[in-house]
């Protein structure tokens, strides 16, 4: 039986659709078929570049095409329309991290795929590093008992060049938030899938010393989870030249797991590479202390096997091909997507308010507290 060839379209032409477009040309059942762009010229450019069909319109390319997925890459703030489109023309949807800016949008996104019956995922590829996985299976395996804290660590560095380098950067209207929005949706994640549904939040953040910029540069917060457990964020662009990406579990039994997910400085799509391979850097677990050695080897072996910006890209598309071919859920759900800006929404709201945030949240008219 001949194996079917799955058609992919990308939605928005920025850096890293590159990297969607060159991770899906690795995958031997799936072919590039369209690409469509708020900018016409910037989808006739990128469809030359890898010879695929430039669309002005996202229905009809999913339709000539047959388009079994459309992946969205435009600007944060405009993710709505592109997967609104795809999925009433009756394209599956992967949308780059985050799902959006705000809550109406999540929303819409989510109820547009479950009326046109599509299945929806959120880009978080760094889901599938190994050092992750390897603290998600402890935490599943039992090893440090009930997770009972969560510590993100993320201090990076972002300078004028970089919110030069696109037009949509650093504006509440067209990024939709600073360090929050952009940087840390993965670390954010990866959180939220070792602990669990979050009960309230406490947070605050503040432009530290980006002037040229409306948004964030740096966010703190307090975190409860439903379980009784208890978390804390401290996230920023502030920190040159850039240090580390590190999320941490620690157990009811003394036993702690963590990760490092970046490293030596923060990647930037289309404009570095990935500085320093994924590791765990802190594992205690009773008589297993003494394997970190071991693994940090694997995985720098791993790390520099592949091109770790394509690679990670090119396992979830693959997961959500895998998940569409059996009708099942990807790794990482529109649901996933949203509980992440869910969690950066109420520390806007939190600082608008200097108040705890209860969850769930709800859509609020205006920009969330924002700006």
């Amino acid at each position: 039986m001949k194996k079917r060839i799955y058609n992919i379209s990308i939605a928005g032409c920025g850096k890293v659709a590159h990297l969607h477009a060159k991770a899906i040309s690795n995958i031997k059942n799936a072919r590039l078929s369209g690409v469509w762009s708020r900018t016409p010229e910037s989808a006739k450019r990128f469809a030359s570049l890898y010879n695929t069909k430039a669309y002005d319109e996202i229905g009809p390319m999913v339709a000539e095409n047959e388009t079994d997925l459309v992946i969205v890459c435009t600007p944060h703030p405009f993710h709505r329309q592109p997967a609104a489109e795809a999925a009433a023309a009756g394209a599956n949807v992967l949308v780059e991290k985050p799902l959006a800016s705000d809550l109406h949008d999540c929303d819409a996104i989510i109820n547009a795929c479950k009326t046109s019956n599509v299945k929806l995922g959120v880009v978080s590829q760094r889901r599938w590093y190994s050092p992750v996985m390897r603290v998600r299976k402890a935490i599943d395996d039992g090893k440090i008992g009930k997770p009972v804290l969560a510590t993100i660590n993320m201090l990076g560095w972002r300078d004028r060049t970089y919110y030069d380098s696109d037009e949509w950067r650093g504006t509440w209207k067209m990024e939709g938030g600073g360090v929050l929005v952009n940087q840390s949706p993965h670390q954010l994640d990866l959180m939220l899938w070792f602990m669990g549904d979050v009960d309230e939040v406490y947070g605050i953040w503040k432009n530290l010393n980006h002037p040229y910029i409306e948004v964030e540069d740096t966010a703190l917060a307090i975190v409860r989870f439903k379980s009784g457990a208890l978390g804390n964020i401290v996230v920023s662009n502030s920190q040159k030249p850039g240090i580390y990406g590190k999320v941490h579990i620690h157990g009811e039994n003394g036993a702690s797991v963590g990760v490092q997910t970046d490293g030596g400085a923060m990647f930037i799509a289309g404009m570095t590479g990935v500085a320093e391979p994924p590791v765990n850097d802190l594992w205690t677990v009773p008589g297993e202390e003494s394997l970190l050695p071991q693994w940090i080897k694997e995985d720098t072996e791993t790390f520099n096997r592949y091109d770790p910006t394509i690679y990670y890209m090119q396992c979830q598309i693959e997961d959500f091909l895998k998940a569409v071919e059996t009708d099942t859920e990807p790794l990482v759900t529109g649901e996933a997507g949203r509980k992440t800006v869910e969690l950066f929404t109420a520390v806007y709201r939190s600082t608008r308010d200097n108040l705890p945030v209860k969850f769930p949240l709800k859509p609020e008219p205006g920009f969330d507290g924002r700006g």
